[in-house]
């Protein structure tokens, strides 16, 4: 805490889009009531004032992705007394994971002119598997109740509630029609973890898995699932590695419940599966 006895709170960012920042600046009268009972000692996208450490809270947004990176978020943890991952980049490597199925190098060259300038490492990893995570906020971006509800139940002491089910049981609390059997929409809904209130199916869209993987998500009967609604082999893996690249239980997905693609067409490209 500070001079005045209120918790501070640290916002940091690492390799993103700065859209989870956002959610927090979004919102707007929630933050003006926060702001009364917290200390916002570092957050550079709202200001360039910064506290000195420790930090009871620190919000830490963006996948490592450079050695410095990987240094830099030892020293957050260290400051850090409760650390909370917030979105699909900070939890699952984000969609910069992609270059974990393929090779960096070749990327580099084809991308700058001067790659032997560019300092960066293979692989897009979350936080967690650098440092001890108290927490973690899913999404791309986070949702902003499960962000006040984080951020409040910090303050007061009690350990916060994050829903660890499937979206499906968000569109059954919105008595939203699923689209999978109306329509034979494909959706990840069935294995993604709940937060978003079931958005896109709740207007006739398939979920896209912006939340990462739920607990123990049912990788046989989902890809039974996408295959029924007519999608291809490598369409099916093309949909688990997006935002949540990284996360164990949809590179688990991609690589075991589906088979390999079928052979590439006169002048297609095959998808390599790894």
């Amino acid at each position: 805490m500070d001079d005045d006895g209120l918790p501070t709170l640290a916002v940091w960012k690492f390799a993103s889009c700065d859209g989870c920042q956002l959610t927090l600046l979004d919102c707007e009268d929630e933050l003006l009531a926060v702001a009364g009972r917290v200390r916002i000692a570092h957050f550079l996208e709202a200001s360039r004032a910064v506290l000195p450490g420790p930090y009871d809270v620190s919000l830490v947004e963006g996948s490592i992705t450079t050695p410095e990176d990987a240094e830099r978020i030892q020293r957050v943890r260290q400051m850090s007394r409760t650390l909370v991952t917030i979105g699909a980049c900070a939890t699952a490597g984000g969609v910069q994971a992609l270059r974990n199925f393929a090779d960096v190098d070749e990327f580099t060259s084809v991308v700058y002119a001067q790659p032997r300038y560019v300092s960066t490492l293979a692989t897009s990893t979350p936080i967690a598997a650098h440092v001890d995570v108290d927490y973690e906020l899913h999404g791309c971006p986070i949702d902003r109740r499960q962000l006040l509800e984080v951020i409040t139940a910090l303050l007061v002491g009690r350990k916060p509630n994050i829903p660890a089910h499937s979206v499906c049981f968000e569109c059954k609390q919105r008595h939203a029609v699923c689209v999978v059997v109306a329509h034979g929409t494909p959706c990840l809904g069935p294995v993604t973890h709940a937060g978003c209130g079931a958005l896109c199916p709740a207007h006739q869209r398939g979920c896209y898995g912006c939340f990462g993987p739920m607990e123990s998500p049912n990788a046989a009967a989902e890809a039974g699932l996408l295959r029924a609604t007519g999608m291809s082999e490598a369409d099916i893996v093309r949909a688990y590695r997006t935002f949540n690249a990284a996360a164990p239980a949809f590179v688990e997905l991609s690589r075991v419940t589906v088979g390999p693609p079928p052979a590439a067409g006169p002048g297609e490209v095959e998808t390599e599966r790894r």
